[in-house]
Formats: structure tokens, C-alpha cells, sequence
């Protein structure tokens, strides 16, 4: 098989809130001619992204042609999931003539790349492009991001400091091993945020990128699908701090569920959660919520204290009115007894 009669893949990447699934969402929507599929690598137990997703499918792109991963890390599951999905859907009829896979906001993606050189799949697919989403009005303001320059002076002060975050080295591994940036929610950041944050990725990035500015996922699929990136063999051109390593860690997060009574109202849920951000330092907070009197389930997705919120479709005659949240976090501001507190899910009865 010749690469020219591989499947493309696209691999989009961003951190937790930068817009993925909408732009997924818009993709499938507008597929510019091309028949979609959809992998969707959830981190945590709630499949919040992989029911939104499935909520919007279209002919071009109908359920069956959506999958989810929930059960950590692709490129981890390797054998187990990966492999077994991607042939899932190659062996649909139709077959897609793309697939999308939207990766956890907590991913690192150049492991996910040597996944493709797995020997069922390699000479069946190709990584047609990275597409990696960040939020200007967070880079802006340089949460995730470090200044370089002073970083680099306290390391030749003090070698002995540890001087990058977490939050910062999955930043700029998403980056490196971009072949094109999404700035996502200009209108948030104004002009000198975008301006700001177009110059931290120019200082992160290995080599000059494509910035596109993105407000609520809408982007042209010519633009940022059938780049024909073969990243799969473009591996020395997207460093990673983890290169040399046979393994990654996410110890540094982690995820909880929690069940929740049924709310009085959504703004009951959006001030817990900005006190989980303000008092507990909480990145991520995603999940469904039963309101009382409301025929409809609300869907929540928050990052830190930036909470969204909607009806998304009437609750089905034979499902349990259930309210459930993941909240992500770095490892050690994850207390559940204090988050769940916070939630008010002591008032849920035990099972």
C-alpha cells in the first residue's frame, strides 16, 4: 500500500478548555466533502465529549463513526484500545475517509505519534497533521506558559531548582509537535492578549509555526485538513521533554467523579465550582447536572473559574436523572472530601 492510499488521521491536541471538542464539533459538521470518523481519549470516567459529539452527528459523520476511549491514555492502551479502534473504524462500510482524534487535554502527543508506527497499523494510516488548540487569554496571561528568558537565568543561578510545572511542560510539548496552532477565544484575550500569546508560542515553538486565530471552533477544514504531515516520520523535528524516556507519567494529575444532588439551580453548580478554583486550585471541572423543574439535562464544562454552561437535550424516558461532574486537578490539589463538600455531593444518598 502506497502512502498516497493511507487513511489520514488528524491529531488534535490543546490543554484542558482550549476548545477541542468544539472545534471537533464543527468539523463534523462541516467536513468540507470528506467522510469523518471520530476518536475521543477522555481523561477521567464521565464520557462528557464523546456524548457531545455523538449529540451532533450528522450523515457525513454518523454515530458509528464516533468512538471513545475512556480508559487513559492512548498511547498507554496501545494494544488494547488503540489498535483495536482505529480497525474498528477502517473496517466500516463506508469506509472514513478521515479520522479525527480529539486527545485529553492532559495528553502529551508525540507519544501518541510513535503509536502509529505500530506494526497492524503503519502502513494503513498516516498522522496527516497535529493541529494543537491554546487558549490566548490563559497563554496571555502566562499560566501555562514560563518566560524563557527568566527561566534560563534561575537555572544558571540554581541548577539545582526545579523550574518548569507540569502545566508548563504539556504546554510546550503540545507545541513542539504542532504543524499548526489554533489560538482559540481571541475575543476574550483582546488585541494585545493575542499579540501576547502569539509571542509566547513564537518563543516556545521549535521551528516557525502557522498561528490561526479560532473564535468558537470555526476554521475552514482546507485549512487544517489534508496537510499531508507524515508526522509519524517527522519525529526529530518535534522535540518533547520526555524524549529519551520509553515511558510517560501522569501521575502529575488526576481525576475524580463525583455524583451530585439535584440542583435548585445552575448557578448553585457554576459558584461551587469557582470556589473549587479559587480555594482548591481545580483546572477542570465537566459533567451533566439535573435541575429541578427542568425537562432538560444541563451540561457544565468549566476551566478554573471560566464556567459554561447549557441545556443540551430533554432527559430520556429511561434514564435515572443523575447529576455526576469529573473534577481534574494536578495530583496534590485533588482532596476529595473537600471537593465533594464544596459540590454538596454529601447530600447524595449513598449507593
Amino acid at each position: 500500500m502506497t502512502d498516497l492510499a493511507k487513511l489520514p488521521v488528524t491529531v488534535i491536541t490543546g490543554f484542558l478548555g482550549s476548545g477541542k471538542t468544539t472545534l471537533v464539533r464543527h468539523l463534523m459538521q462541516n467536513p468540507g466533502g470528506k467522510r469523518l470518523a471520530v476518536v475521543v481519549n477522555e481523561f477521567g470516567d464521565v464520557g462528557v465529549d464523546g456524548e457531545i459529539l455523538k449529540g451532533c452527528a450528522i450523515p457525513e459523520c454518523p454515530a458509528e463513526n464516533i468512538m471513545e476511549l475512556a480508559n487513559g491514555c492512548i498511547c498507554c492502551t496501545v494494544a488494547d484500545d488503540f489498535i483495536p479502534t482505529i480497525e474498528a473504524l477502517m473496517a466500516l462500510d463506508p469506509r472514513p475517509e478521515h479520522i479525527l482524534i480529539e486527545t485529553s487535554g492532559l495528553a502529551l502527543p508525540k507519544p501518541l505519534l510513535k503509536a502509529f508506527d505500530w506494526p497492524d497499523i503503519r502502513s494503513k494510516i498516516t498522522v496527516d497533521g497535529v493541529i494543537a488548540l491554546a487558549d490566548a487569554e490563559a497563554v496571555a496571561a502566562g499560566r501555562f506558559a514560563p518566560d524563557v528568558a527568566k527561566v534560563d537565568a534561575q537555572r544558571l543561578a540554581d541548577e539545582s531548582i526545579d523550574h518548569e510545572t507540569p502545566l508548563s511542560e504539556v504546554f510546550e510539548d503540545q507545541i513542539s509537535c504542532a504543524d499548526i496552532i489554533l489560538l482559540t477565544k481571541p475575543d476574550l484575550a483582546g488585541p494585545e492578549g493575542v499579540a501576547k500569546a502569539k509571542a509566547i508560542i513564537a518563543a516556545e515553538a521549535p521551528r516557525p509555526l502557522p498561528v490561526v486565530e479560532v473564535a468558537e471552533g470555526v476554521v475552514d477544514p482546507r485549512v487544517i485538513l489534508g496537510l499531508e504531515a507524515a508526522a509519524e516520520d517527522d519525529m526529530d523535528a518535534r522535540p518533547s521533554h520526555h524524549d529519551g524516556h520509553d515511558d510517560h507519567e501522569h501521575d502529575d494529575f488526576e481525576s475524580i467523579v463525583v455524583d451530585l444532588p439535584e440542583l435548585d439551580s445552575p448557578e448553585q453548580l457554576v459558584a461551587a465550582i469557582e470556589r473549587l478554583a479559587n480555594e482548591l486550585n481545580i483546572l477542570r471541572v465537566k459533567g451533566y447536572a439535573s435541575v429541578k423543574g427542568k425537562p432538560m439535562r444541563l451540561l457544565v464544562q468549566a476551566v478554573g473559574a471560566r464556567v459554561r454552561h447549557q441545556y443540551d437535550r430533554p432527559w430520556k424516558a429511561d434514564e435515572s436523572r443523575a447529576s455526576r461532574v469529573v473534577v481534574i486537578a494536578e495530583h496534590d490539589d485533588v482532596k476529595p472530601a473537600e471537593i465533594r463538600a464544596i459540590l454538596g455531593a454529601d447530600a447524595v444518598p449513598a449507593e
